[in-house]
């Protein structure tokens, strides 16, 4: 082990997915361990985390997950992490309980309780390092910044912030905390770049209150439909405000939802301004209440609403219905990979007849530091080196160009990527021995089952669609015992190209007698990926279009010899009257004639054979 070094896992050059590691002689300080949710050609994927591979091989050095707030960023990569890792977390009352939120689910993690609740007081001592940590100001109550005080300075990790003199008091920053640590040496400071492409301020929270109290009482005919994310308290203490204010009823729409107000209700980190039962009905009973009189809270799967909300506009949800009767009002700030997505669902909404407003147009709303917040951070605290972190790489480079503003050297700032490995060398940070670090790609109870074989593929079915081939063959005869049977999906319009379709099956023919007459050994790949060739050479020369290529070969099996059994002419035909439902005259006559005399020892009549077709055999290969 080195005696001081940084490696990122997530959050650096892209949005969320927040984890790092700093390594302090025999001992790993982890950082936050957050999601992300998939880019839009990550087809079907539900949520990405990161790549542990190097944090299970160095498991027993770990001394605790310290995390900074409850956002899935932070925490929704724990579930996974802690399957593989037994560590023990660390954060502040409300983030514990909706990290145990997050992992309720895992069976495999039915019996973790190594939970441990700090505050900005809390410090603890793990010998070489001392841990501890100071209040800030973010969209969930008790969010911190993480001090890890070692021999060679203070390492600070910012979390999400910003700064708001409007705060509540469970949002406040700890401005003489802040001071108390940047009279110390800060070596390095791992701080929130996200907000700082926007060189404006943001609206304080006080304002953005007023605002969503405003629409709700300028829009008292319509059932209001809110969208945000799940673990945005700040915003959801707004909605509930603004709900009471106007006389309405709550209903909130899921079980993340529910869940996480409850936890909130519980430890008192959201206020009632009227007792619950008056307030909240539940989503079964939305039919009962009147339009005017509703506002239906939104957050979808895992607390990511924009998804969820396109379910509705497309008419999915089974409890809303959306139309001309409702505003649907977005109070989250989509990342940039969801700009696309929003556009389509506030498109697909006003087809519906909806009216859709988000606060975003309106307001500059971030719970991220400005440009002007990181500054001020690094004015109070005076770090030597600085690493932008929690951005894609634009805001990464805007970050930089802050630092600098604010006396920060260029060779002082470290623009890292994933696995990068920041060793401390006396007097400098040095990049070193660095590894590959990918992504863990979640989909449905898998988990990391899905690669970039599987992404293309889908990626190609979703453009060009899949053609299938089946076709039998005989390999002892050397030929194609029947006609290829294709069949296409998302490609063509079998009945409207017979022409192609006759082309590619005359093809195939040819292709598999080819190579029967041809090929030295035989061996199934090599046949299946020579159709494969070329069909696929001629569908794109007929269409330009690439859709899968799956020839399917099966083979007759003429090794095996058919089972036979004896029987007797009277049971053949009581067994052919019997489905006929008749006895004809005949061969009921015939029956009585034999019946005396067995059919094996017959000079005139041999006895007959029955094959038992169920026994004849395909082998498949496909």
């Amino acid at each position: 082990m080195t005696d001081l070094s940084i490696i990122p896992f997530g959050g650096v050059r892209e949005n969320g997915k927040n984890m790092y590691a700093v390594t302090v002689h025999d001992k790993i300080f982890i950082l936050d361990a957050g999601l992300k949710y998939p880019e839009t050609d990550q087809l079907g994927i539900d949520v990405v985390v990161p790549d542990f591979e190097y944090l299970i091989q160095h498991k027993e050095d770990i001394a605790g997950v310290f995390l900074s707030h409850g956002h899935a960023d932070a925490i929704g990569a724990l579930p996974y992490f802690l399957q593989q890792v037994n560590a023990p977390i660390f954060g502040s009352e409300l983030t514990i309980e909706l990290a145990k939120l997050a992992i309720k689910d895992q069976e495999a993690l039915k019996d973790y309780d190594d939970y441990h609740v700090v505050n900005a007081k809390s410090e603890i001592d793990f010998g070489d390092v001392i841990v501890s940590f100071f209040s800030t100001t973010h969209s969930i109550p008790e969010s911190l910044g993480i001090v890890l005080g070692t021999e060679y300075g203070q390492i600070v990790y910012t979390g999400d912030f910003k700064f708001d003199q409007t705060a509540e008091s469970y949002y406040q920053t700890d401005y003489a905390r802040l001071v108390e640590v940047g009279q110390k040496k800060v070596l390095a400071l791992l701080g929130d770049a996200a907000g700082t492409e926007n060189t404006a301020e943001s609206v304080s929270e006080s304002h953005i209150a007023d605002y969503i109290l405003e629409t709700f009482r300028d829009n008292k005919k319509k059932r209001i439909i809110v969208a945000t994310v799940a673990s945005n308290i700040q915003r959801i203490q707004q909605i509930i405000d603004a709900t009471a204010a106007t006389r309405r009823k709550l209903i909130l729409s899921g079980n993340d939802i529910e869940n996480v107000v409850r936890t909130a209700i519980r430890l008192k980190k959201l206020r009632l301004p009227i007792p619950e039962a008056q307030l909240f009905v539940n989503l079964k009973r939305l039919k009962d209440i009147p339009n005017h009189e509703a506002v239906v809270l939104e957050t979808g799967r895992m607390g990511e609403p924009i998804k969820h909300l396109s379910r509705m506009a497309n008419g999915e949800d089974p409890h809303v219905r959306i139309g001309s009767d409702d505003l649907v009002f977005i109070t989250t700030t989509p990342a940039t990979a969801m700009e696309g997505v929003v556009a389509k669902t506030r498109d697909a909404l006003f087809k519906q007849g909806a009216d859709v407003k988000a606060i975003s147009t309106d307001l500059r709303s971030s719970g991220h530091a400005s440009r002007k917040d990181l500054q001020f951070m690094i004015n109070i605290l005076h770090p030597e080196f600085f690493m932008p972190v929690q951005g894609e790489y634009r805001v990464m480079n805007t970050a930089n160009h802050a630092a600098q503003e604010v006396n920060i050297p260029e060779s002082h700032i470290m623009m890292a990527m994933k696995g990068d490995q920041f060793k401390w060398q006396e007097d400098h940070f040095e990049l070193s021995d660095s590894f590959t670090v990918g992504e863990t790609l979640i989909d449905g109870a898998g988990i990391g089952d899905i690669g970039n074989v599987v992404l293309r593929d889908r990626k190609i079915l979703s453009e060009d669609g899949v053609f299938i081939s089946v076709v039998t063959i005989d390999r002892k005869k050397r030929e194609v015992v029947s006609k290829p049977k294709l069949t296409s999906r998302g490609f063509v319009y079998v009945k409207a190209n017979r022409d192609l379709m006759k082309e590619a099956s005359d093809l195939t023919v040819k292709q598999i007698e080819d190579y029967l007459q041809t090929a030295k050994s035989f061996d199934w790949n090599d046949l299946k990926s020579s159709v494969r060739d070329v069909l696929s050479k001629f569908l794109y020369e007929q269409t330009r279009r690439r859709p899968m290529v799956m020839p399917v070969v099966m083979e007759v099996n003429q090794n095996r010899r058919p089972n036979r059994r004896r029987v007797s002419t009277k049971k053949i035909e009581q067994k052919s009257v019997v489905k006929r439902g008749k006895v004809p005259t005949n061969k009921k006559k015939k029956v009585t004639q034999n019946t005396h005399q067995s059919p094996t020892t017959s000079p005139n009549k041999p006895h007959k054979k029955v094959t038992n077709k169920e026994n004849s055999s395909e082998k498949t290969n496909s």
